[in-house]
């Protein structure tokens, strides 16, 4: 069993950074590859980004690449999300996703049904 606990969300503005924490319970976290996932209200959840349990292997949905960095400290059971530019159209609320499933491919990692444990979220909120 693995519990996320997600922290850093805020109200900022246009153009701002934040940076988003995703700490995890259990002596396995190293072995469990990690995404986060965003839903807007009145919108589905959606991939943000994702890093598998080494940290060897990232992917970045296209609306966020070049803007958000995924990074994990395997030492510290936890999983960043560092956010820059950030736009209006990035309010939602983030949540952090665990599986110790084996995949190395992409489709894996954008798929929410692939991850089997879930933080509560944290809202983010980027006025104009």
């Amino acid at each position: 069993q693995v519990q996320l606990v997600e922290s850093g969300g805020g109200l900022v503005q246009a153009g701002d950074s934040l940076r988003l924490s995703c700490a995890a319970s259990g002596r396995t976290f190293s072995e469990n590859n990690m995404a986060w996932f965003r839903q807007a209200p009145g919108k589905e959840r959606e991939f943000v980004a994702g890093i598998n349990w080494s940290g060897s292997r990232i992917w970045y949905a296209d609306s966020v690449k070049g803007r958000f960095t995924i990074s994990r400290d395997n030492a510290k059971n936890t999983v960043y999300l560092q956010m820059n530019s950030l736009k209006p159209e990035d309010t939602a609320v983030y949540s952090c996703a665990a599986t110790n499933r084996g995949c190395s491919a992409y489709g894996c990692y954008v798929t929410p049904g692939w991850f089997d444990y879930w933080g509560q979220g944290t809202q983010v909120t980027v006025s104009s």
